[in-house]
């Protein structure tokens, strides 16, 4: 009895210490699921020895087993993620407006440059540049990943609104108009064209016909109004004081009231209209507006197109090297350049000038009178500095097929246009012969028809070299202050005043 006593206490005080042990020394790692120091990276099913452990209740339990990714197993200190594994990292890129370029510090600063850059195309500029290298710049800009906005994009991409008819840029009490700001951009592509000529020669159908019309159209929907049959009826002039159009292809037209016009004289004496102080007799106030206007373009447009409906009235070619003597100077970057060359003629800016024959008879498309006709004009301008030969040449037009370019000694520019009226026996009949012989034959003119004359002159109009106006080079809003400018210079010139004083 004394020795069944002592052992069964004995037996039960042993398995109590081995518990407690086991508790203190939990032993290899993963054997205690309880413990708060296991490894996640064993199983604790078995010992490493391979013997198993005692049964008891702590067994009975289903054990979690948490893996770690393969590319974290070598990494046994690194924390356990529970987000799934992604294949590709993710980027987070700040705009221009939070700090520098994506991927560095923000206490570092952007470049001058980009810093720049991102100031101007938040505030909506851009520098002079032509139009479609704003555009490129502005999809380039969105695909590097810069915060552009998506209405602002879609309206850089949008070709230029297309005028629906011309507007006044000087009107006709000789005040300068802003109106045509609006359809002006910052880009330094473009051609301005001026015309001059006497009253009726067809000046605003010429221009209308180079812009945006063709021959087929109804006059009444040209862009520059043309004159009216009751107009025409009463001698009167259809324009007044400086129209102005631009083309989708940034090609400025300007049309004039016509120079030396006997109905706007006629207007001012009969409606009693009272003149500027400077001028005492009407003449000579519509004298000088025709002078101010020729002069005016002759500083502003790289072409200007002279137009006569007949050949040819010395007066016009006067009155031509009378508003060359008083065209403004051009504005120059320096004036010690102009003292130190001691040449003023080559900082001078002067247009490329051609002379249209409007309403031309058959008998002047002959070779011999042509060759004529070149040879008075260039006479009658070998004195002038406007650039009035070399550019354009009727003989490249395959308009006399038979010609050399020899034929011509002194070619100058000249362009001739028949009257325009429609093909066929209804043109023949006004003119007077009749019907055609045979009638499945066009009837002969002596030259091609008008739709394809006006084609070829606009063509070598649109190809003339574009020089530059000043000493800076003009994008088109540009233009328009230098245009305003120059018209107010025009207006207070000493030497326009000083001549219209010897005119009186």
């Amino acid at each position: 009895m004394s020795e069944s006593g002592h052992s069964q206490p004995g037996m039960y005080g042993q398995g109590r210490r081995r518990r407690r042990r086991r508790e203190r020394d939990p032993g290899p790692p993963g054997q205690n699921l309880s413990g708060p120091s296991r490894d996640r990276d064993y199983v604790p099913r078995e010992r490493r020895d391979g013997s198993e452990e005692p049964t008891g209740p702590l067994l009975q339990k289903t054990p979690i087993i948490l893996a770690k990714p393969p590319g974290e197993r070598s990494k046994p200190s690194a924390p356990v993620s529970v987000t799934p594994a992604l294949e590709k990292p993710i980027m987070l890129i700040k705009t221009r407006e939070e700090g520098g370029k994506p991927g560095t510090a923000p206490d570092v600063a952007p470049s001058t440059s980009s810093a720049g850059t991102a100031k101007l195309e938040r505030e909506g500029q851009r520098p002079t540049q032509p139009v479609y290298q704003i555009q490129n710049r502005g999809m380039g800009s969105a695909a590097s990943g810069g915060a552009v906005d998506p209405v602002i994009g879609q309206t850089k991409l949008l070709p230029p609104e297309k005028m629906k008819h011309s507007i006044k840029l000087v009107d006709d009490q000789m005040n300068w108009c802003d109106s045509a700001m609006e359809y002006l951009r910052d880009q330094t592509d473009m051609l301005v064209v001026g015309v001059i000529g006497l009253q009726g020669t067809g000046k605003s159908t010429v221009m209308s016909l180079l812009s945006a019309n063709s021959p087929e159209e109804d006059q009444r929907a040209y862009v520059f109004r043309a004159q009216s049959q009751e107009i025409k009826e009463r001698a009167g002039n259809q324009s007044s004081g400086i129209d102005f159009y631009i083309t989708q292809e940034r090609v400025i037209f300007l049309d004039t009231q016509p120079i030396l016009s006997p109905s706007i004289l006629d207007h001012l004496i009969n409606n009693d209209r009272k003149l500027p102080p400077e001028y005492n007799l009407p003449h000579t106030y519509v004298e000088m507006q025709s002078l101010q206007i020729t002069a005016f373009l002759f500083t502003v447009c790289h072409v200007v197109i002279v137009i006569q409906d007949w050949f040819t009235d010395i007066n016009v070619y006067r009155f031509l090297q009378t508003a060359e003597m008083l065209k403004p100077s051009t504005p120059s970057a320096s004036h010690d350049s102009i003292g130190s060359s001691g040449v003023d003629d080559a900082s001078e800016y002067y247009p490329h000038i051609v002379f249209m024959q409007n309403k031309a008879r058959r008998e002047e498309f002959c070779p011999r009178n042509l060759k004529k006709m070149h040879m008075a004009v260039d006479k009658l301008m070998a004195h002038s500095h406007l650039k009035y030969k070399g550019t354009l040449s009727m003989l490249d037009c395959n308009i006399f097929p038979g010609l050399s370019r020899d034929y011509l000694e002194t070619e100058v520019n000249l362009f001739l246009l028949p009257l325009m009226e429609n093909d066929g026996e209804d043109a023949l009949t006004r003119a007077g012969s009749g019907p055609p012989l045979f009638s499945l034959l066009p009837g002969y003119r002596g030259h091609p028809s008008f739709s394809s004359l006006v084609s070829k002159f606009r063509s070598q109009i649109l190809a003339m070299s574009r020089s530059q106006l000043s000493h800076t080079i003009l994008t088109e809003k540009n233009w328009f202050h230098y245009a305003a400018r120059i018209w107010d210079s025009v207006k207070k010139s000493s030497a326009l005043s000083e001549y219209s004083r010897l005119l009186s």
